[in-house]
C-alpha cells in the first residue's frame, strides 16, 4: 500500500524531491531491475497528464528522485517532451509514484501518492 505524502511546487522554479523506499520489514528496498514513473493530474478521472515527473533511482540505495524543470524541455522537432513548472497553472493536483519490475509480466507497485499544491509565481 502506498504511503501518503503531499508536496508543494513553486510555479516557475525547478522542483526536486527524494523518496526513500522501504521494504515491508523496514529495510532499504533494492530498486535495481525496477523502473520508476510518476505523474500529476488535476483529478483521478482526468485523462490528460498535467506533468510527468522525471523519475530516477539509485538502484540498491532505495531512493527515487522526482524532478520537474522550471522550463519546458523541447525536442529537435519543436515538440514539448517535458512540461516545466512555469507552464503549470497554480492550484491543487494529485500525483502518484509507481515502480515497475523488469520481470515478465512486470509487477507494478504504487509506493507514494498524495496532493501537489502549485503556488503561483510572480517573477517572469
Amino acid at each position: 500500500m502506498a504511503i501518503k505524502a503531499n508536496i508543494s511546487i513553486d510555479q516557475g522554479a525547478d522542483f526536486t524531491a527524494n523518496i526513500d523506499v522501504k521494504a515491508s520489514d523496514g529495510s532499504t528496498f533494492n530498486l535495481q531491475n525496477y523502473t520508476a514513473r510518476a505523474q500529476m493530474r488535476k483529478n483521478y478521472t482526468t485523462d490528460s497528464v498535467t506533468a510527468q515527473f522525471i523519475a530516477t533511482h539509485n538502484d540498491g540505495g532505495g531512493i527515487i528522485t522526482l524532478r520537474l524543470p522550471s522550463s519546458n524541455v523541447v525536442n529537435e522537432v519543436g515538440g514539448v517532451t517535458q512540461v516545466g513548472t512555469n507552464h503549470i497553472e497554480p492550484g491543487r493536483y494529485l500525483y502518484d509514484v509507481e515502480i515497475s519490475s523488469d520481470a515478465n509480466p512486470p509487477v507494478v507497485t504504487r509506493v507514494v501518492q498524495g496532493t501537489v499544491t502549485v503556488s503561483g509565481g510572480i517573477t517572469r
